[in-house]
């Protein structure tokens, strides 16, 4: 009986959706390759459920058969029908190993390999020019457009000016360490080996690799589009290679739909004759009204009863307005209940709080158990997806497509356990709007609008001073959570809530396996006032200062536009755990620093 072809390597299906999905390429020990798309994904698939996040995708991108599988599970029987995740050879120029040094006229001494096409390329190697057999590996540089386009640099069109000429070898030369591209050259043997540095293919307001030609070889070699954007050069194993584009949601159960489901049961006979509060009153003296409405105000019931009689269709909610009204509706657990399902959470009281964050921190949230599903959409190359606010979909982003027609995108679903913590809305406006605020947010805003200069086509906005401020403490609070959970920091989560429902953070581990739900963050996590404590004294102070507190966003030299007071000895962390890349982070906006002291929403602790 015939065997499967044995797998070229394997990654963890969790990685599939952020680093390695269609598009992306990857390092084997002998080759470099490309992923294919959703179409050449074979074997088995797992039907991935999450219907508020299924429904929101599909009315978002007028995709109204959409629908969620996981990535390809190995069956493990060699016997039995192909499964998983096609790949295809990438790049198709290759560098011969061999140990040759190049003296150039001004007598500098490089290091010099010699440039192979595929079509010299047999078995993993090729013949020399004394006939001798030599490994290659691939070249480290392609070319590609910010539309995720791909493909091999035309390196005789590089060279020679011309690709029609394809004749004589071209080599690499390499000075120093390698790294420095105005030390790379690609060097003509056929032209008195005439030379081109790469730097000058660097250039982004020159086509100095012309223009793309829309070519997708993760969806076929024949595929191609128009394009009207020119190549850049791109490092094959750079971090701007591939950005994933992903939402995801918690999956919670919607406070609204059982609110809804209530008014069902009574709706015919019942409340579609109120004309007013009263009537509604009147008919929750009945008995079976009584017992569908028990869990609800007269308020809430009469804006819903109100809603149907005026024909107004329910407005869908977004995805994070959902999770934070069910976090904050969470009641507090009887001393029966036992956490099952896939999500299980209960109001605790605060405990002890230190004085600067009483009427600040208004409820905790334990979550000892939730599910999240992640989605793929699409990926780009060079910048990275920046939504509006996170788990957004942007229409007017150039996504590429992750199959030509595809019917159905990627999940992952993962389990772990959290914690909430809610503030107090009416502190937060207070702060917001305090006058010793307004020149911390406006070199905020100010460098925020120079990042926007940078990126035109982007439709981010200026997020807020209360998002900066529970985005840079959630930073603090999952740093000081790993030190006693027995979680690392890179296995905690966060998803900010900042907006007319809320202010809240909800910390969460979020791992395949059951390793992620062992109790340890719910336990430590619900001592709040020590955890701030810990957080305020990791913030107030960076190993960096004076230099990290005195960073101004606005600071064209640096460049870190969307940075106040925050580096890498203090708030930026594993962005696997951040929603924003680290991006949108300032301290001072937590607690007093060197250079803005009077900024802080915590002014009182420690």
């Amino acid at each position: 009986m015939k065997q499967k072809v044995p797998a070229a390597g394997q990654v963890r299906r969790s990685q599939v959706l952020t680093s390695f999905g269609p598009g992306s390429m990857i390092d084997l020990p002998e080759r470099s390759v490309m992923v294919c798309g959703l179409d050449q994904w074979l074997g088995n698939r797992e039907r991935v459920y999450e219907e508020r996040l299924e429904l929101w995708l599909r009315e978002t991108l007028a995709r109204p058969d959409l629908v969620f599988y996981g990535p390809p599970i190995d069956s493990g029987d060699e016997t039995g029908p192909r499964s998983g995740i096609e790949v295809v050879l990438f790049p198709l120029w290759f560098l011969g190993q061999i140990d040759k040094t190049y003296t150039a006229p001004d007598g500098r001494i490089y290091r010099t390999r010699p440039l192979i096409p595929a079509v010299r390329r047999t078995k993993g190697s090729y013949l020399d020019d004394d006939r001798k057999v030599r490994p290659v590996v691939p070249v480290r540089f392609v070319q590609a457009c910010e539309r995720g386009h791909i493909s091999d640099i035309d390196w005789y069109s590089f060279v020679r000016g011309r690709s029609d000429d394809n004749q004589g070898d071209l080599w690499l030369d390499e000075g120093g360490a390698g790294n420095d591209f105005s030390e790379i050259y690609v060097r003509d043997e056929k032209k008195d080996n005439f030379r081109r540095a790469l730097s000058e293919a660097t250039f982004r307001d020159k086509p100095t690799l012309g223009y793309c030609k829309g070519a997708s070889p993760w969806l076929g070699p024949r595929v191609r589009e128009d394009c009207d954007r020119h190549n850049r050069l791109l490092t094959r194993s750079a971090s701007n290679a591939y950005f994933s584009h992903t939402v995801s949601a918690i999956s919670l159960p919607d406070s609204d739909k059982a609110l809804r489901d209530a008014v069902d049961r009574v709706w015919e006979d019942y409340l579609k004759y109120c004309e007013n509060e009263g009537d509604l009153r009147k008919e929750r003296r009945k008995e079976k009204v009584a017992a569908a409405l028990h869990e609800f105000g007269d308020a809430k019931v009469w804006a819903e009863v109100s809603r149907r009689l005026a024909g107004v269709d329910a407005v869908p909610k977004g995805i994070r307005r959902v999770e934070i009204e069910t976090l904050l509706a969470q009641p507090n657990a009887a001393p029966e209940d036992n956490p099952n399902g896939d999500f299980y959470a209960r109001a605790h009281p605060l405990g002890p709080l230190p004085a600067g964050a009483v009427g600040k921190v208004d409820k905790l949230v334990l979550v000892d158990r939730l599910r999240e599903v992640k989605v793929q959409m699409g990926f780009s190359r060079f910048e990275a997806f920046n939504p509006p606010v996170p788990d957004e979909v942007d229409l007017t982003v150039d996504r590429a497509p992750l199959a030509e027609q595809a019917t159905w995108l990627p999940a992952v679903e993962n389990r772990g356990e959290g914690v909430f913590y809610s503030f107090s809305k009416a502190a937060m406006l207070k702060w917001e709007s305090a006058q010793r605020n307004r020149p911390r947010a406006s070199q905020l805003n100010a460098g925020f609008d120079l990042w926007k200069r940078d990126h035109p086509s982007s439709k981010a906005y200026f997020p807020g001073l209360p998002y900066i401020l529970l985005h840079s403490l959630s930073h603090l609070m999952i740093t000081a959570l790993s030190l006693d959970c027995g979680y690392s920091a890179s296995a905690i989560r966060e998803r900010i809530y900042a907006d007319e429902a809320g202010y809240g953070i909800l910390l969460y581990t979020n791992t395949p396996g059951a390793e992620g739900s062992l109790g340890g963050l719910v336990e430590v996590g619900r001592n709040v006032g020590r955890l701030l404590e810990r957080a305020m004294d990791l913030g107030r102070l960076c190993s960096n200062d004076p230099v990290c507190a005195q960073h101004d966003p606005a600071d064209k030299n640096e460049r870190r536009y969307l940075h106040g007071a925050a580096c890498h000895g203090c708030l930026l962390i594993a962005e696997t755990s951040c929603e924003r890349r680290n991006d949108m982070l300032d301290r001072a906006l937590i607690v007093p620093t060197v250079a803005t002291p009077d900024a802080a929403f915590f002014t009182e602790i420690g």
